[in-house]
């Protein structure tokens, strides 16, 4: 049994922190000792956080290392690997890759195409040859407003390791987008637009979800049931909206856009997710509710780095500190989204979960990853 042995350090557990040592051994923590003594052949932390492993529900990284750049097509493999290392880097050692399902293929001017089983099939390959470093499930993010939602869940199925299915709705002048300015800069930036074709891809859009909505709506809930899935909705906006997700039994909610959705979230008992660039720049980019005003108002439960995986350990940083209590602030990343997606076996420092773990040197309000380990395995 070869056991690694992180001494001296500042543990980060599900309720205190405190000075000892954590050992690992056989993939698993073995022990907690308290204390700042260094045993012979233990690493030294030097008062460094020692803490989980940080697990991301909900990013969209792998997208930025497929295309690169505006109609720049990457080796996918190269990609998953790149994308893999990088969250490695910055602390995560779990994370659920979200890919889209439901793809527009008639419009003509911002279409999407269809790609998440061949992905997903790659993804897991990799995983499957043992060429990844850390711990990957999917998430799946079906599109309410598309035309190929039903037959693009048909081709999953609860061995594809599907640990989310989230209930996304774009609909122009709803939910994320209830203003339309803030959705035009978003579209025509990304796809080139004119006032007229996005005029058109506003109408179309609407059709789509007037047309074929409460049949993908109803088809998301029941194919995440057939994965063994949890269900989590998406930029909720009125308490209306969360009382329809949590009738159909949504566990937490993406990135909801008001307060007044946060508040019937919590009455319902779902978790709420908001993203660590939202906390880390002040406010929404798309000029939602700000995370920060959640977490004053206690009703932030799970941080995600959505779009930028090294904002998840800086944003859990900062809320420890805006909360004054630091093992509350890591929660947010470790312990919570383990809970909300029932991974019972990893997401707090305690004797027989996972040894998914990390340490990292506080430098000034922010941060440095010193150490990263997956089942003991040290991974960056």
């Amino acid at each position: 049994m070869t056991e690694t042995i992180l001494a001296n350090a500042t543990l980060v557990l599900p309720r205190e922190v405190i000075r000892g040592a954590l050992r690992m051994a056989d993939g698993r923590i073995s022990a907690i000792d308290h204390g700042a003594t260094v045993p012979q052949g233990a690493v030294d932390c030097g008062g460094d956080l020692v803490m989980p492993g940080l697990i991301e529900l909900h990013t969209d990284n792998l997208e930025r290392h497929i295309q690169p750049r505006p109609r720049v097509h990457w080796p996918h493999q190269a990609a998953i690997l790149a994308h893999d290392g990088e969250l490695a880097s910055v602390g995560i050692t779990t994370v659920f890759d979200a890919l889209r399902v439901g793809s527009v293929v008639s419009d003509g001017k911002a279409n999407y195409g269809e790609y998440a089983r061949a992905l997903a099939d790659e993804i897991l390959e990799l995983r499957s040859m043992g060429a990844l470093k850390i711990s990957h499930y999917l998430h799946l993010r079906a599109e309410v407003c598309s035309e190929t939602l039903v037959a693009e869940m048909a081709k999953f199925g609860p061995q594809d390791r599907i640990g989310i299915v989230s209930l996304m709705d774009h609909t122009p002048g709803e939910r994320q987008f209830r203003d339309i300015s803030k959705l035009k800069d978003y579209v025509c930036g990304k796809h080139g637009l004119s006032d007229e074709g996005f005029a058109d891809h506003v109408a179309s859009q609407r059709a789509l979800r007037e047309r074929l909505g409460a049949l993908h709506e109803e088809t998301a809930v029941a194919e995440a049931r057939r994965y063994g899935a949890v269900l989590a909705s998406h930029d909720d906006t009125t308490a209306a909206q969360v009382a329809v997700s949590a009738g159909h039994g949504a566990h937490f909610a993406e990135f909801p856009t008001t307060a007044e959705a946060a508040r019937a979230c919590r009455d319902h008992g779902i978790r709420v997710m908001m993203g660590a660039p939202n906390l880390i720049r002040g406010g929404s980019h798309s000029g939602n509710v700000a995370a920060a005003d959640l977490a004053e108002a206690g009703l932030l439960d799970i941080l995600s780095s959505d779009y930028v995986p090294s904002s998840l350990l800086s944003a859990a940083l900062l809320l420890g500190d805006l909360w004054g209590d630091m093992a509350r602030g890591i929660a947010t990343v470790t312990q919570g989204p383990a809970q909300a997606t029932g991974l019972a076996d990893r997401g707090r420092l305690a004797p027989g979960t996972r040894a998914d773990v990390i340490r990292v040197a506080r430098i000034g309000r922010g941060a440095a990853l010193r150490g990263a380990w997956v089942q003991g395995v040290r991974v960056a």
